[in-house]
């Protein structure tokens, strides 16, 4: 399992993003309205769409915030801001390689912010290419692995036609199912359709190769600039390809 997954799963347990809630609203609100202006407001004809909006049910956004969000995109409420793609990239202690996605209504805000981080703890940001390389954009879909086998997952997704899974990942306590970018939305479909439980899916950037952080001196620097960043208001993603054992990350949330 990739390090960041895991990260990212033992906040969660442990309620690490329940007291960010806010700002995590906030994050699929700009990317519902960013995808909407870009490419139109029906979920059945924009997927980008479709799995922002997925993605912010699946961290219970109540519905009303979302129908909001589309009615400012579509120009029908006021308040709606335009914002742009931005993305950076940069390393972390132990050359931990980051690549980070903002949506900004001011660039310049942005990078200063990034910037800023990187700087106090200990990180470098990079030339652009510098580290996008070394990650591969996927779609994922995450299934409990409790009552559930491989095999269920495999044939649901010869139910879904021409979008197909192209691997089935253990991870911990949950299946990844990899997929192209564009068949997300289907793939998951698919899959409840066919009775097997869906913890989240979404579209990211997962590493080809990882860097093992075994020190935790290095794994608190590289998780507090992890951190940091993704509490900035700019930032939608940070990935990431450290490897640390469960044992270290156990002790350092």
């Amino acid at each position: 399992m990739s390090g960041h997954s895991k990260w990212s799963t033992i906040k969660r347990k442990k309620g690490a993003l329940d007291a960010k809630r806010g700002k995590l609203f906030a994050r699929h609100i700009r990317a519902i309205e960013s995808a909407a202006r870009t490419g139109g407001a029906d979920p059945e004809a924009n997927p980008t769409l479709a799995t922002a909006i997925q993605n912010a049910k699946d961290d219970s956004m109540p519905k009303d915030n979302i129908e909001r969000a589309l009615r400012r995109a579509a120009g029908k409420e006021g308040g709606g801001v335009e914002y742009e793609h931005a993305s950076f990239e940069g390393y972390a202690a132990g050359g931990v390689a980051l690549l980070i996605e903002c949506l900004t209504d001011n660039r310049n805000r942005a990078s200063n912010d990034v910037k800023g981080a990187f700087n106090k703890h200990g990180g470098n940001l990079a030339e652009p290419g510098a580290v996008s390389y070394l990650f591969n954009r996927t779609g994922q879909v995450l299934v409990p692995t409790e009552g559930v086998e491989e095999d269920d997952i495999l044939m649901a997704g010869l139910e879904a036609g021409e979008a197909g899974i192209t691997e089935v990942l253990t991870e911990g306590d949950q299946y990844t199912v990899l997929c192209d970018p564009k068949d997300t939305v289907p793939v998951r479909r698919a899959l409840e359709d066919a009775g097997v439980p869906v913890n989240s899916s979404d579209v990211t950037m997962r590493p080809t190769v990882t860097v093992p952080i075994t020190e935790e001196s290095d794994a608190k620097r590289v998780l507090k600039l992890v951190d940091t960043l993704e509490d900035l208001d700019d930032v939608q993603n940070v990935y990431a390809n450290f490897d640390i054992p469960d044992r270290v990350l156990e002790t350092v949330v």
